[in-house]
């Protein structure tokens, strides 16, 4: 059972991004076989500056290795070094409804928003769908909000192998119904359109500042709250603290006794500790850039074996080989 997870080179990696997507996707290794690419064909809707889109690729190459991502037991690559996705892309085009686009969530949220619209932006969903067939994945874990892209994915399988023959494999959702939605520093989702993110990888006198300035109510430390666990610094502990830790800050804040500064503190401490081991280990893999490349070419080189196989295979049955 082969799944596949594609990463935006967006930027800097936050917390949020770790416990809603990036934890899940690694503790699927221990349970089956996992194709993961780094999706830079995809930042190029949005993405125009070259310098950052290299840059942005490579960070998150270190980000993953440095979490826990294995490329002895999975396959890690560079999406533009599989060229045979765009030639796939061209083929599930021309059996892609323009309707099916016009319906895709990521064109219109996105145009709504007054970002210009291009072919790019317009077509993402046959080249993800390209992305997913050309590997004969089988799972494709997404959130709810994100399930319409592998439901596009299988209407253009099932109508290639309508047209053409058996060729695909039609390929499933996994919903993660228990992902992990981080509040970010003013409560509302962590998310880096709303400025409220924690770095993964932050500095830490930055990071300490942003979480010591947590926005807490007026209650002095001897009142007892009842409400402590919709405290947001107790939400957060709950991700980084063990439970026994976090589960006695809770019970203290909600009998009283304990200030809003000294939880801050404990989570501080606790945020810091609980990344300290990825930290040094993405330490020790950019001063080794060369290891880096090496396991994305060797991705690469694993994931076109088998891309290669399914775009003959698309060929022959649409008459082109």
């Amino acid at each position: 059972m082969r799944t596949l997870t594609g990463i935006q080179p967006s930027g800097t990696l936050h917390i949020g991004n770790y416990f809603g997507a990036m934890l899940p996707a690694i503790e699927a290794q221990a349970r089956g076989e996992c194709f993961y690419f780094i999706a830079d064909y995809h930042s190029m809707t949005s993405l125009f500056e070259p310098v950052e889109r290299r840059k942005n690729t490579l960070g998150v190459a270190l980000d993953w290795l440095a979490l826990g991502l294995d490329p002895q037991r999975s396959v890690f690559w560079r999406q533009s070094d599989v060229p045979e996705v765009t030639e796939l892309m061209w083929i599930l085009g021309t059996l892609t409804p323009m309707g099916l686009l016009e319906r895709a969530h990521s064109f219109k949220d996105k145009t709504a928003k007054g970002i210009s619209a291009n072919f790019g932006l317009f077509a993402y969903p046959v080249l993800m769908a390209a992305d997913i067939l050309l590997y004969d994945t089988h799972l494709v874990p997404v959130g709810k909000d994100q399930k319409q892209h592998v439901e596009m994915t299988r209407d253009i399988a099932i109508k290639f192998n309508q047209t053409y023959g058996e060729t695909f494999v039609v390929p499933e959702s996994q919903i993660r119904d228990d992902v992990a939605v981080v509040p970010g520093l003013d409560g509302q989702k962590m998310s880096k359109s709303y400025g409220n993110t924690i770095d993964i990888f932050g500095e830490e006198k930055a990071t300490r500042k942003k979480i010591m300035g947590i926005v807490m109510d007026s209650r002095t430390p001897q009142e007892p709250k009842p409400d402590a666990d919709k405290n947001l610094a107790i939400q957060l502990l709950k991700l980084v603290a063990p439970a026994d830790v976090a589960n006695d800050l809770e019970n203290r804040l909600c009998t009283g006794g304990l200030g809003y500064g000294d939880l801050k503190k404990a989570l501080f401490e606790h945020y810091w500790n609980f990344f300290a081991p990825a930290r040094a280990r993405r330490a020790e893999l950019a001063a080794d850039m060369d290891y880096v490349q090496r396991v994305l070419d060797d991705g690469a080189k694993r994931a076109r074996a088998v891309a290669s196989d399914v775009l003959q295979r698309a060929r022959k049955a649409s008459g082109l080989a």
